[in-house]
């Protein structure tokens, strides 16, 4: 963008919910410790987003990170991913946790009313998927409190180096600095807060 060429290809599909179990296996889980993850940007109490959640790879350790008086918004455009997830849910005892919201492929879709209460957002191997990832961006800013974190991470076989790059600058756009750039196993990531 900032170099004068165009901007990257992005990628449209949806993992289908038909893949829900390759993406919640005891191999991802060592891989991508969402323990950690969850344990280093999230505290008791927080309200959080995991924007296209899936199965709940990460809503799980989320929700249990945010405690009783915690709680975590899992955002899917498929309700049969919501519905895995509410299920696996329910025998860990983190139901009453967590919220489930349906949203639209351009647009997040949610109620009035949660404008700069969340504490952070996960946005992890799904920003890729998002026809319009600058509108995800200025809606995602408009649902955190200032300060507050942006944890994303894409998938290096399906983006870029550049397309990442572009992501980051999208995001800075809508109100975001980048703090840290990392690597969450093989994929980048970048650690990013609400600046205003």
């Amino acid at each position: 963008m900032s170099d004068g060429e165009p901007p990257a290809e992005r990628r449209h599909e949806v993992c289908s919910a038909e893949r829900a179990g390759h993406l919640d296996t005891r191999l991802r889980r060592v891989l991508y410790r969402p323990d950690r993850v969850a344990g280093r940007y999230v505290k008791p109490g927080d309200r959080v987003l995991d924007f296209g959640c899936g199965p709940g790879f990460f809503t799980r350790e989320l929700a249990a990170r945010v405690g009783e008086d915690g709680l975590v918004l899992a955002v899917d455009v498929q309700e049969e991913m919501l519905e895995i997830l509410r299920r696996a849910l329910g025998p860990a005892g983190l139901l009453s946790r967590v919220r489930t919201h349906r949203c639209e492929p351009d647009s997040l879709n949610l109620a009035p009313g949660l404008e700069g209460s969340l504490d952070a957002a996960f946005l992890i191997f799904v920003v890729h998927e998002v026809p319009d990832p600058a509108r995800l961006f200025s809606g995602i800013a408009a649902l955190l409190r200032p300060g507050a974190t942006l944890f994303l991470s894409e998938p290096t076989f399906y983006v870029s180096g550049r397309e990442f790059r572009e992501t980051l600058e999208l995001a800075e756009k809508a109100g975001f600095e980048t703090v840290a750039r990392r690597l969450l196993f093989v994929n980048r990531a970048a650690v990013m807060r609400r600046s205003r």
